[in-house]
């Protein structure tokens, strides 16, 4: 169970749906309610996709190519700690507003379901093996998708200040888990050569 809110925590905090609360009120402005729960039922069943997707496949397709499974855990460790940085500091990527009401892309991803999400997800199945993941995976998704479809409620709540607040400590806390990727990479690496 611990590995379980361990693996939740991790995709919770790269999938961000709370610091994304802004960007995704901002595509959805002016578009009518029943058009924002569709899009929002899309763009989390997209995501949902494609992390199940690189969950079972990821270590496959690493093999089929032959990535090793450490320089990528090393390599997305970096990435991670990146965005985590750049959460810490409020930088976001900004997304073009679509002109239809369709917002499965980008929100499902790269907004939901990014390189972050996939690389985590890939390391998680390696570390923690796939039932773990799954059920992480599951519950990541039903947060984030009970958080968007309340997403105009709950910036209310939080507002603009809050909202940026706990973007920024979720930034410190992938940034952690950046790091831990990364040494847990370097040792596997490390240790076989000595």
């Amino acid at each position: 169970m611990e590995r379980v809110i361990e693996a939740f925590i991790a995709l919770f905090v790269i999938m961000d749906p709370i610091g994304n609360l802004p960007v995704i009120l901002n595509l959805t402005k002016g578009v009518p309610a029943g058009e924002i729960r569709k899009s929002i039922d899309k763009a989390v069943f997209v995501a949902g996709v494609l992390l199940f997707l690189f969950l079972f496949l990821g270590l496959r397709i690493f093999s089929f190519f032959r990535i090793d499974p450490d320089s990528f855990q090393i390599a997305g460790g970096i990435v991670l700690l990146i965005m985590g940085i750049m959460y810490v500091f409020g930088s976001s990527i900004r997304y073009a507003k679509h002109n239809n009401n369709d917002f499965s892309v980008p929100i499902g991803t790269p907004l939901l379901t990014g390189p972050g999400v996939i690389t985590t997800t890939i390391i998680l199945v390696r570390e923690n093996g796939t039932i773990v993941t799954v059920t992480a995976a599951f519950l990541t998704l039903v947060a984030t998708y009970f958080i968007l479809g309340n997403a105009a409620k709950i910036y209310r709540l939080l507002g603009e200040h809050w909202t940026n607040v706990i973007s920024r400590v979720m930034g410190i806390i992938l940034a952690a888990i950046a790091v831990k990727f990364i040494t847990g990479g370097v040792l596997n690496v490390v240790f076989p050569l000595l």
